[in-house]
């Protein structure tokens, strides 16, 4: 399919009286890597979540895929291919690492994740496919050897990886990321930035990632939005981005 595989037309959200994001429009271009920028509270989770279904824009539109919506339920986001991860993991601390990631493979299921954590279930054929599609992308992000640990044992950098590893699972064309290196010491940040760019290049996944570190941004991203208390300020290359007087102003703070 050509053109853009995201793109939105004057999004709007409010809380309260208070806007969120303000007549928003841009487009991601198929294959990329976009990366949103802004101080905190300038709309950025917001986003992701009109776009995965959390959230129902006042006003707007969402097209993904050719196909437009205002409002998505996140069922039918992830059906459509969009997978997410947030900010804070939300993984099963107590199940292991492949169980987690199997939990990525619930809503194509017709198996419970219980059932599948405990080889039984109506349909072993699935559960063996669903554990081989896991054993994929365990490989593919360097956790084969916590495979069978459980994640609450895990450094923190290693739990960000199995729930990159639970969204990817699903095999979704757009791939949205909450700071998936908050928190991270600059190693951890290396690794997560090389794992995120080879899933881009190897798996085909587009991404919009919302990041904070700038020297991560620049060096990741094919492509920044900038937003500024629900604005947009800037919308380009990063080194367009960077040069942007706006852009200095609201949030860079210094030309570089």
């Amino acid at each position: 399919m050509s053109g853009p595989i995201l793109q939105l037309r004057d999004v709007s959200l409010s809380f309260q009286g208070i806007k969120a994001l303000n007549a928003l429009s841009f487009e991601v271009a198929r294959g990329e890597i976009c990366a949103l920028i802004g101080p905190n509270g300038a709309g950025k989770s917001s986003l992701l979540n009109i776009i995965n279904g959390v959230y129902r824009a006042d006003s707007g539109s969402v097209t993904f895929n050719g196909e437009q919506f205002i409002r998505v339920r996140p069922a039918h986001a992830a059906h459509l291919g969009v997978g997410r991860t947030f900010q804070h993991n939300a993984l099963f601390r107590h199940l292991s690492v492949l169980d987690n990631v199997l939990a990525g493979l619930i809503r194509q299921s017709r198996t419970t994740l219980l059932e599948h954590a405990f080889g039984v279930g109506r349909d072993r054929r699935e559960t063996r496919e669903f554990t081989r599609r896991a054993d994929e992308i365990i490989a593919f992000l360097d956790l084969t050897r916590h495979r069978d640990t459980v994640v609450a044992t895990l450094p923190y950098g290693v739990q960000k990886r199995v729930d990159l590893a639970r969204a990817l699972v699903g095999r979704p064309s757009l791939l949205l990321l909450d700071e998936p290196m908050a928190g991270m010491n600059q190693d951890e940040k290396h690794e997560m930035s090389r794992l995120i760019l080879e899933a881009n290049a190897s798996l085909g996944t587009t991404i919009v990632l919302i990041e904070h570190d700038m020297s991560v941004v620049m060096g990741l991203s094919h492509h920044v939005v900038v937003l500024d208390y629900g604005r947009k300020v800037g919308d380009g290359s990063p080194e367009q981005v960077r040069r942007n007087p706006d852009v200095i102003a609201a949030y860079l703070g210094t030309a570089h």
